[in-house]
């Protein structure tokens, strides 16, 4: 169904959402349906520095890592030159005005998903992401309310709000045609 769209990128598609709301699963499926060049930007940084994600963080700290984002958005953008598909950090449209740089840049999508939908998912890769990892359950809902609460301002900002859960390749071209049609 999806495959059979008429939908043909004008500009780059930027996901963000928390951390688990599926922004690189659903990037990459609209990427192949829409036969576009997918970027996931952990996977660009963490090549490019040679470091997994946890590694930045523990031997350069947040802010380092925040930069590193922000200067690889800028590069992906400049190396770009036909519209790709983006699945940005969790954090990423929060820190240096990334979330200006984005918009200016592309549509972003912002995948909302319930908080505890999101703490299942993050709880079974919790060993992964280094803001959890030694944190027990509870800790991580209460994480994850006071995070969504501190960024809503930022993701509240995208060109499309769509509910992540359950969320199709297919529901996600609607909502890109129908903004388009607007």
């Amino acid at each position: 169904m999806a495959k059979d769209s008429k939908l043909k990128l004008s500009q780059h598609i930027f996901f963000t959402g928390f951390m688990g709301s599926g922004k690189s699963t659903h990037g990459r499926k609209l990427a192949k349906a829409l036969n576009a060049e997918y970027v996931d930007l952990d996977v660009y940084i963490t090549r490019k520095l040679n470091k997994t994600i946890q590694e930045i963080f523990e031997n350069f700290g947040e802010q380092f890592f925040r930069d590193q984002e922000t200067e690889a958005i800028k590069e992906v953008i400049a190396e770009k030159k036909e519209p790709v598909i983006i699945s940005l950090g969790g954090g990423a449209v929060c820190f240096n005005d990334n979330i200006k740089l984005v918009k200016k840049n592309g549509l972003v999508v912002y995948l909302e998903t319930h908080e505890n939908v999101l703490r299942q998912r993050l709880l079974r890769s919790r060993n992964k992401r280094p803001m959890l990892k030694d944190m027990n359950e509870t800790e991580v809902l209460s994480f994850i309310k006071t995070k969504i609460k501190e960024r809503s301002k930022f993701y509240d900002q995208a060109d499309i709000k769509i509910n992540g859960l359950n969320l199709t390749t297919a529901v996600l071209i609607k909502a890109l045609e129908e903004y388009y049609r607007k």
